[in-house]
């Protein structure tokens, strides 16, 4: 499978983007940056697609029918695991031959194997995760820094090239990300219910407490602020997110359960030994992430 991409400068390619929200317009921002050849774009909402043409964060908007697809080197669908499903189906018999399609959704599944089941020949699909996100959703919230010094997940299968693999690493660096990491499906997954998906369910159960009331806000300081931080989410976007990766994500809140009943039978029995010893654990911890 070799990738005609492989064979030009980045800022020689054409890319497409599917779906230009705050991870799709942030990659458009980035790409920009770097003075590709080429950008286009797509969005469920065409008002947004003319909005990022107007605003020339992309060059040219993709067809209804697809058909201008075929020019793009690279294509990289920032939406939802089953749109993006979706939109191979719908559009197959319109990508290059050598042309590489990649993402940035927060599971995997066996999504990235049946993708690469359907493209035609030639063609490679290689399942990417930018660490990078910050407060909000949409359109309005991208930005190209949202990048750097992040971290770049590379999810390869058995089915993708070492050129391939080499190629995003190399365009992860190139838009400001710090390191990439390779894993599996399965370890990204599990993975992500720990880091990404139980800090968002834990910062919004926080903010539904029963206790919150009118008067919250005069309460808070630094550990509130942080610990909630990402209780603004995008609803449509995680609900289908915790969903998909269900049995990951209740694992690890069976997990945290059973840290919280640490804490609850530590205080219950005045066990200040206790405590001390669950705050020892999570300092050295803490410290090795950064």
């Amino acid at each position: 499978m070799a990738g005609k991409y492989l064979e030009k400068p980045l800022q020689d390619l054409t890319f497409a983007i599917v779906g230009l929200g705050l991870i799709g317009g942030s990659y458009a921002k980035a790409l920009r940056n770097l003075k590709v050849r080429h950008i286009m774009g797509m969005d469920i909402s065409h008002g947004i697609a003319r909005a990022c043409l107007n605003a020339n964060m992309i060059d040219e908007i993709v067809e209804e029918d697809g058909s201008n697809l075929k020019e793009a080197d690279v294509i990289i669908c920032s939406v939802y695991p089953e749109a993006m499903v979706d939109f191979v189906r719908k559009n197959i018999t319109c990508f290059a031959e050598g042309m590489l399609l990649t993402d940035a959704t927060g599971v995997k599944g066996t999504i990235p194997c049946e993708i690469q089941a359907m493209l035609p020949e030639g063609c490679e699909f290689l399942s990417g995760h930018p660490m990078a996100g910050r407060q909000g959703s949409g359109l309005g919230m991208s930005d190209a820094a949202i990048f750097i010094n992040s971290n770049y997940i590379i999810v390869p299968t058995d089915q993708n090239t070492p050129e391939a693999i080499a190629w995003l690493e190399n365009f992860a660096k190139a838009i400001g990300c710090a390191r990439s990491v390779k894993v599996s499906m399965e370890d990204h997954d599990k993975i992500i219910a720990y880091t990404s998906d139980l800090p968002h369910i834990t910062a919004v159960a926080l903010v539904n407490s029963a206790l919150y009331n009118e008067n919250t806000q005069y309460f808070i300081a630094g550990g509130f602020r942080d610990a909630t931080r990402v209780a603004d989410i995008n609803p449509e976007l995680w609900s289908d997110l915790f969903l998909s990766n269900r049995e990951n994500v209740i694992a690890e809140i069976e997990n945290y359960q059973k840290q919280l009943e640490r804490w609850k039978q530590a205080i219950a029995d005045n066990d200040r030994d206790a405590l001390k010893e669950i705050m020892r654990e999570a300092g050295p911890r803490r410290r090795m992430l950064y």
